[in-house]
């Protein structure tokens, strides 16, 4: 299976998504890898500061490291234009776009409706959401389903366990932090909806 994650503003937990996608699918496969195809290379200094459950490469290694592999998760460059768009959909069998649940984010992604009808398979997930403003992440998934978008259940919550997850370079549930199992429950239930809609 090929995942796309792919964003159209900075700050959303594109990153995160991408490697606890991969952290996801490594549980029950060895032959995961995770593509980081962003200029910035946050997945792979990721990998470099600790130690990640799958492997990590960079765009240009890709074509030698993907073969083999069960699942490849590719991390791209933000704001994709139409062209990109097209070549996401015709390069994976999901892509999976991060949002976070402000004003901004939502429009930016609807703003690229059109685009995003050239996507055979696709879904934004609601990230870095507040669970204290319950209305505003309703808000956001009725605006992006209004338009036709779909939005898979599980949001992922803002957790400061993810930020040490980053700094240790390891997936969020082998950090020390109370809320560490709570984070790691979500990216497994994304997880989980991902595989039923790839």
């Amino acid at each position: 299976m090929i995942i796309t994650v792919a964003g159209f503003k900075g700050g959303i937990g594109k990153t995160t998504t991408a490697v606890h996608l991969a952290a996801y699918f490594a549980q029950a496969s060895e032959t995961v890898l995770l593509v980081d195809g962003d200029p910035n290379q946050f997945a792979l200094n990721w990998g470099r500061r600790g130690d990640l459950p799958f492997q990590v490469c960079s765009l240009m290694a890709a074509p030698k490291a993907s073969q083999g592999k069960e699942h490849i998760i590719i991390d791209t460059e933000g704001n994709p234009d139409k062209a990109e768009i097209e070549e996401f959909s015709a390069g994976s069998d999901l892509v999976v776009l991060p949002c976070t649940a402000d004003s901004m984010a939502i429009e930016a992604v609807l703003n690229a409706v059109d685009s995003l009808s050239a996507l055979q398979s696709y879904g934004v997930a609601l990230t870095m959401v507040d669970s204290r403003q319950r209305g505003t992440i309703e808000q956001a998934r009725e605006a992006l389903e209004g338009a036709g978008i779909p939005v898979f259940k599980q949001s992922i919550r803002r957790f400061v366990a993810y930020q040490k997850a980053a700094l240790e370079g390891v997936p969020v549930n082998r950090v020390s932090d109370s809320y560490a199992r709570i984070a790691w429950g979500e990216y497994v239930a994304l997880g989980k909806e991902v595989m039923s809609h790839a």
